[in-house]
């Protein structure tokens, strides 16, 4: 479209506060869209955002083809550049991201997950489902947006971002479709959510797994109040909700999600409309039996089900997965199918080494909600073996995790390694000191290893068979965040390999 249809767009949703004055620019096609200044082409409207925008940012772009740029101030920069000048950045990026790409999301079957824990797990496990049910027909398979990687027909790579910022989220619904893709599982984040990524877009099915205390810190979430209402938001963008009944507050969540979508419930609590019982661990995995209440023309039904991947708190997960996928009706044969099969990257990965090797787990687990379902269940599923923890905290954000997982680790591990976590523009040293402060007093031995790698060495060579290890925070992420820069590293699963040959 021209420039000027997209100032028109802006003043209509009242984001307009000035534009340059330059007739003949408005009148220019605006033939690329972009933030990044190292992405921009020939005929670009580039958008000047984020806490560390530098005015040769805007240059660089201007260099590569740009000829307007949209930002909130106007940019100290020589020239008579022209301006589109809005009063909220993230919302009018996300209108103009949606308009740029034709609203692709329309032609797609569009899911998206949200909550404290188990986002990337439950996409991962609706990915496995549908991309059984494809195959089946012969079908492309699904596109992914997750907090570990992103697939969109075009774009293979791993995740920097659980849900990207507004144009690269547009630009993937756009691969996706031109890809002959049908359908789209993402995760939502509170702050994808809070800062407009995914406004103006409506999800076929969106799904609330639970909510905790995180994120709250003076860069995120101001309060739990605020935290809470972002994670809302989703319910009310999307046709279908899939709720679960065993989270807090879900009283508040249904109540909304009946406002806006038609509502299902799942959950171990019996009045769930997806129900989980006789939950049992087995030697293929977990199985569990699931009734599932008489539901849009479809009789109440008895099934069973197996996960492959350990952890009996993934029934949870499981459960997300088949209220979203009996939303699309999808037939439960590729459920149970999709479900057998599911493997998540750096979620429960399981690793062992030769005789009198210690047992070693990878996993994301992160926050509080996570660190106590992972260390309660390796408890109950390795009774006989002593834990060793390994982790970090990330710079800058969720401060509360400091302490909060120390006091998880402290209670349940013999012994705790902290070390680097995407520790920012925090000094790494000053994030591991401050772990270790809270987990004085508490039955565990600490010791401080900021090399990630040094700290899974140590724990593997220095443990025998009856050790179980738990490596947490960063799975199969193959990047530290280091100041503002994503540096290259091994990953867990990398480090854990190697040690244990």
């Amino acid at each position: 479209m021209k420039l000027k249809k997209y100032i028109d767009m802006l003043e209509r949703e009242d984001l307009l506060r000035e534009t340059s004055s330059c007739g003949k620019c408005v009148e220019q096609e605006v033939e690329y869209l972009s933030f990044d200044s190292k992405d921009m082409r020939e005929n670009g409207l580039f958008v000047c955002k984020g806490a560390h925008f530098k005015p040769e940012y805007l240059q660089e772009a201007l260099n590569r083809g740009a000829f307007c740029y949209l930002a909130e101030q106007a940019v100290p920069i020589e020239g008579n550049v022209p301006f589109v000048l809005v009063t909220d950045i993230r919302k009018a990026m996300a209108l103009l991201a949606n308009a740029y790409y034709k609203e692709a999301w329309r032609e797609l079957k569009t899911i998206g997950i949200t909550g404290t824990k188990g986002k990337s797990t439950t996409t991962y496990y609706v990915r496995s489902i549908l991309d059984s049910y494809l195959e089946s027909q012969g079908k492309p398979k699904s596109a992914v947006i997750s907090g570990i990687d992103v697939y969109d027909g075009v774009i293979c790579e791993e995740s920097h971002l659980t849900t990207p910022e507004a144009i690269a989220l547009h630009r993937h619904f756009r691969n996706a479709v031109d890809s002959g893709i049908s359908y789209v599982e993402m995760e939502v984040s509170s702050q994808a959510l809070r800062y407009y990524r995914t406004l103006g877009i409506q999800y076929d099915v969106g799904c609330f797994l639970n909510i905790g205390t995180d994120h709250i810190s003076p860069i995120e979430h101001k309060d739990f109040d605020d935290y809470f209402d972002a994670k809302l938001t989703l319910m009310k963008q999307c046709r279908t909700a899939c709720v679960n009944l065993n989270a807090d507050h879900c009283q508040e969540v249904c109540d909304t999600a009946r406002e806006h979508a038609d509502l299902s419930t799942f959950g171990t609590d019996e009045r769930a409309d997806y129900y989980a019982h006789h939950i049992v661990k087995t030697e293929r995995g977990i199985a569990f039996s699931v009734r599932m209440a008489a539901k849009n023309r479809k009789p109440e039904r008895n099934e069973n089900f197996t996960l492959s991947m350990p952890g009996l708190f993934n029934v949870d997960n499981a459960l997300a997965a088949i209220s979203i996928c009996d939303a699309l009706d999808v037939p439960v044969q590729y459920m149970k199918e999709g479900l057998e099969k599911a493997a998540v990257p750096g979620r429960m990965e399981v690793f062992r080494g030769g005789a009198g090797s210690p047992t070693v787990i990878v996993d994301y687990a992160h926050n509080r909600m996570s660190f106590e379902k992972l260390f309660t269940s390796a408890i109950r599923e390795y009774p006989d073996k002593k834990i060793i923890s390994i982790y970090g905290c990330p710079g800058k954000k969720a401060q509360a995790r400091r302490k909060e997982l120390a006091e998880i680790a402290g209670r349940y591990a013999a012994v705790v390694y902290v070390t680097e976590e995407d520790a920012g523009e925090e000094p790494v040293e000053s994030i591991c000191r401050e772990i270790a402060a809270n987990l004085r007093g508490l039955p565990c031995r600490c010791e401080i290893i900021t090399d990630r790698g040094e700290a899974i060495r140590k724990a593997i060579e220095e443990s025998g068979e009856d050790t179980l290890i738990l490596v947490t925070g960063k799975g199969r992420e193959t990047r530290q965040k280091r100041g503002v820069e994503y540096i290259d590293c091994p990953s867990d699963v990398e480090y854990v390999e190697r040690y244990l040959k």
